[in-house]
């Protein structure tokens, strides 16, 4: 009696160890560092949305809204503020997920030849190489004293846009020189500094 209880409790056991692998192995992956940026981005617009209904309107803060309509109303809108940094930020992301799930379709996809599916296999690679390499780059231009960065790399072309009052050609330079050394194949580098507001 006490035999079959042990068996009974051994498989058990064994098939919530086989359940939970399966779920893990099969669970879609949610980074660490996504949820506390989610996070982070909750709080800094709760703690804006507060700082602005404290703040009585001014007919500075009229204008600036009338301006900002009529931009959107336009074919192109300016970049300038680092929560519009974020907002392209989640469309480049929303992006490369797309086409990160159509790769890994394709790597699934048991009729297409060996090459085909190495090559999304390559290509998902260097989504996420591109994806840390411009993180990198973006964290070390805000330590050189800068509000935001936006940093967009396609190829060899990488285009950089920095919240800055202050336009230099030393900045410029010293902010290109940065990006080759980080993506040594860059071949075309554009600084683009958009004033605080």
């Amino acid at each position: 009696m006490l035999l079959k209880k042990q068996t009974v409790w051994l498989l058990t056991m064994l098939s919530l160890v086989v359940v939970l692998s399966v779920y893990y192995l099969t669970a879609p992956e949610e980074n660490a560092a996504d949820m506390t940026a989610t996070e982070q981005m909750e709080k800094e617009e709760t703690k804006t949305e507060s700082k602005t209904e404290n703040q009585p309107e001014t007919k500075g803060e009229n204008k600036s809204e009338k301006e900002t309509s009529k931009n959107t109303e336009g074919s192109s809108v300016t970049i300038a503020s680092g929560d519009e940094f974020e907002s392209l930020r989640m469309q480049i992301e929303d992006e490369r997920a797309k086409l990160n799930e159509e790769l890994t379709a394709k790597m699934g996809n048991t009729e297409l030849s060996a090459e085909e599916r190495d090559e999304a296999y390559a290509k998902i690679e260097q989504l996420s190489e591109t994806k840390v390499k411009e993180n990198i780059i973006e964290n070390l231009i805000v330590a050189m004293d800068y509000n935001a960065a936006l940093v967009r790399v396609d190829g060899t072309d990488v285009k950089v846009s920095v919240k800055a009052d202050k336009q230099t050609k030393t900045e410029a330079n010293n902010i290109i020189r940065l990006v080759r050394k980080e993506v040594s194949d860059a071949q075309n580098v554009v600084v683009d500094f958009q004033p605080e507001k």
